[in-house]
């Protein structure tokens, strides 16, 4: 028998009210990882552990139905307890709104995915044994120090990571060298001190890994991972290069130290329970240093999982950089920008890859690349060139060269520009290739600049700047028979001018709190040659056979290590120093003029850079190893600061309630934490005309020495400095001095500066910043 049209009717939306349940139950109960961050001092007596009464915390929440019955998987995914104290658990967001209610519970933190922010430069930044014997003697590695790399693992096979001629394990270490697929015990050795992998955020996130696909332990398969290690610390090689650029002796920035890689970034990303975790694990174990090159989002301080554990891990002494991030040239770009992890972004080098792109009319335009094949491009023979964006502004995915968008009879035979954005640089090469190309010309805009990063490319190209670009592309549309060949000229040194800083570095201002100045300094990041992973590929494309020990990258992941190493050269010379006194002396050490005497410029627009592009300025470890001052800061400084901020009780829980920290309100402005940078920010009522700021140094020089300052001049503010002289008649003396501000005319952009203590040998340098808010 037939069904009515209203049984028809009546028999649907009983299935859609069904089906809306199902998704509403799925919804209220599909489970994600929270960080559930507790009070370790508030736990109860009648609890044996921390791990049993959080357990207990977990289970009072757990949602009673059919579903959370049947659900006998383990909650709890980790455990933390020495940066940061509490538990990783899968959990609904009901079951997580009810958890943070309950007393013991100090906040919950939504898992977070973190990016990537992807040798010459010890020669660059003076650090050659036969110059500087002092800086590579052995009397640094007396106090041994351990730099924790976080990152996608290590190859330990690579020769940067050889232990030859090292002392034992130091006494201090507690780490542990865990094994897995394709990584056992004997691969950690006396450089390699320990190998840890964190996986169970990411696979709470993603499903469980395909363990065909990627190694699941400390074992890098990505590379990046172990470039960043050893450019922290890897061991002197003889003879270093990638396919025959940049050929010499790669050395990390401090070979006599030991690595430790925490393994926390997968193909599917890093998740920040793991990278939490793995720095619990990393303070637990002893590390000195931790290097940290990735980041997420910035919205508060204390919703920053990887900020809260970095104070942790400063608490107990580790010294903490982090790469800025690399979306410069934008402005307000920056992760990262706890004032206590120290914020590295990207500088060039003076050594350089050059392409010449010959054009059929003559000219010839230059590039950089790093290419070596047996279909190199002949220089006595023009090749047609095509540009399929014609002359409109808008992208055009063929412009773009985007995956299947190039049609073989347009460009088979041709050298095809291609514009930079969207996929990444070689891969853009790839779909070139594919469709029968001969060549690639990677053409920057405007965005990009006139930077030009090589790349390790799969068929002959180079990449040119924005201004050649927009030439050529006009070439081709006014000349129907447009040709170039290019030609690769190998490895080039003593670039001029050097050090730029790179248009992709991450740019300040610090839009949580403009007082302090981010980032604090640059380091070399771009074309840096260090180890690779051997699984894959130079491109680190699946399609790359090409396999190398060696490879070039660019990003502030380069620049962070170089920073991480620096500073465990500091650490080792001088073991007493507190985090904050490391970066002081890498910050009043910098240098802001490049090899031609002339102020830092900025790639993105070929002018000179502010402290908001290059913060401090360039990175200078000679002087970074004798100060002369520093200004020093204690954890409870930090807190100061940030009960200046006006956060509210519950949230500075998340820093102060491991060492029950309390406002002393010993800062009367955030301004007035001892930061070696110095901002002045004026409020928007034009009735403020006058800010004072107050600063402490710490005598690390001649117990006998004498400083008088100099201050740039401004604009808008007349600047006065008192005392104008600091005497300091023993070592470790701390002096205080103010600085006072008087709002001259109100300006509409930041002022840039500097203030320099002078004592006839030693040149302690502070960045000043000073900025208006409009007017209400």
């Amino acid at each position: 028998m037939a069904k009515s049209p209203m049984g028809n009717l009546g028999l649907i939306l009983t299935s859609y009210v069904f089906f809306s349940i199902v998704l509403f139950a799925h919804a209220q109960f599909a489970k994600k990882t929270y960080i559930v961050q507790m009070d370790k001092s508030a736990m109860p007596a009648t609890f044996a552990n921390h791990l049993e009464w959080y357990s207990s915390k977990v289970k009072s929440v757990l949602s009673k139905s059919v579903q959370a019955e049947m659900d006998n998987e383990e909650r709890i995914i980790y455990n933390y307890q020495t940066a940061f104290h509490g538990v990783a658990a899968k959990l609904s967001p009901e079951e997580a709104q009810n958890l943070e209610a309950e007393d013991g519970v100090v906040a919950i933190f939504p898992d977070t995915k973190y990016q990537l922010h992807t040798t010459r430069s010890p020669m660059f930044l003076g650090l050659e044994p036969a110059r500087n014997a002092d800086i590579w003697s052995e009397k640094l590695v007396d106090h041994d120090v351990v730099v924790g790399v976080l990152d996608t693992g290590i190859w330990p096979e690579s020769d940067s990571f050889n232990d030859t001629g090292m002392r034992a394990i130091p006494a201090h270490w507690r780490g542990a060298c865990e094994t897995g697929r394709g990584f056992r015990k004997h691969h950690c050795n006396r450089k390699i001190v320990g190998a840890r992998s964190f996986f169970h955020g990411y696979e709470a996130a993603t499903g469980k890994m395909n363990e065909q696909a990627e190694y699941k332990s400390p074992r890098d398969q990505d590379g990046h991972g172990t470039h960043t290690a050893a450019t922290v610390a890897g061991s002197p090689v003889r003879g270093a290069n990638l396919l025959g650029y940049a050929h010499g002796t790669a050395r990390g920035m401090a070979p006599g130290s030991r690595v430790a890689a925490y393994k926390v970034c997968w193909i599917g990303g890093c998740f920040s329970s793991d990278i939490l975790s793995a720095i619990d694990k990393a303070v637990a174990d002893g590390v000195n240093v931790l290097s940290i090159s990735l980041g997420g989002g910035v919205s508060s301080y204390y919703r920053d999982s990887l900020s809260v554990a970095a104070f942790g891990a400063m608490e107990k002494g580790v010294f903490v950089s982090c790469s800025a991030g690399n979306a410069g040239p934008d402005p307000a770009s920056l992760t990262n920008v706890s004032p206590w992890i120290a914020t590295v972004g990207a500088s060039t080098m003076d050594r350089d890859f050059p392409a010449i792109v010959k054009l059929g009319n003559g000219r010839r335009v230059t590039g950089v690349s790093i290419y070596k094949g047996k279909n190199t491009l002949s220089t006595k023979k023009q090749y047609p060139l095509v540009y399929l964006g014609g002359n409109s502004t808008s992208p055009d995915p063929r412009s773009l060269c985007l995956e299947g968008t190039l049609d073989p009879k347009k460009v088979a035979g041709k050298i095809v520009i291609c514009d930079r954005g969207i996929s990444p640089r070689v891969q853009k090469g790839h779909v070139v290739k594919n469709a029968g190309g001969v060549g690639m010309i990677l053409a920057n805009t405007e965005g990009n600049g006139e930077e030009l990063v090589a790349d390790c490319h799969l068929l002959p190209a180079a990449a040119i700047g924005a201004k050649e670009a927009k030439e050529l592309k006009h070439y081709i549309l006014t000349n129907g028979k447009a040709s170039a060949t290019i030609a690769f000229l190998g490895t080039r040194l003593g670039i001029k001018p050097s050090p730029v800083v790179a248009a992709f570095s991450s740019r300040g201002p610090n839009l949580l709190s403009l007082e302090i100045l981010k980032p604090d300094l640059v380091a070399p990041g771009v074309n840096i040659l260090a180890a690779w992973s051997e699984v894959i590929g130079p491109s680190s494309l699946s399609t790359d056979r090409r396999r190398v020990k060696f490879n070039i990258l660019s990003g502030t992941s380069m620049s962070c290590p170089h920073v991480s190493g620096i500073a465990a050269l500091l650490k080792s010379k001088h073991p007493e120093w507190s985090p904050a006194a490391i970066k002081s002396s890498l910050m009043t050490t910098a240098y802001v003029h490049d090899n031609t005497r002339n102020p830092l410029r900025d790639a993105s627009i070929a002018t000179p850079s502010s402290s908001y592009d290059h913060g401090a300025g360039h990175v200078n470890p000679r002087r970074a190893l004798d100060p002369g001052l520093i200004y020093d800061i204690e954890p409870q400084d930090y807190f100061e600061f940030l009960c200046a901020q006006r956060l509210t009780p519950t949230e500075l829980k998340v820093f102060g309630k491991y060492a029950n920290r309390s406002c002393r309100h010993s800062l009367a402005i955030p301004g007035d934490l001892n930061y070696p940078a110095i901002s002045a920010v004026f409020p928007e009522k034009i009735s403020v005309s006058v800010l004072t700021l107050h600063r402490t140094v710490t005598n690390v020089g001649p117990p006998v020495s004498k400083y008088h300052v100099v201050v740039s001049p401004f604009k808008g503010a007349s600047v006065k400095v008192e005392p104008e002289t600091l005497n300091f008649t023993r070592r470790y003396q701390k002096l205080s001095y103010k600085i006072t501000f008087t709002t001259k005319s109100r300006q509409t952009e930041p002022e840039f500066g500097g203030l320099v203590w002078k004592d006839g040998v030693q040149r302690v340098r502070s960045p000043v910043t000073i900025t208006w808010l409009p007017p209400i």
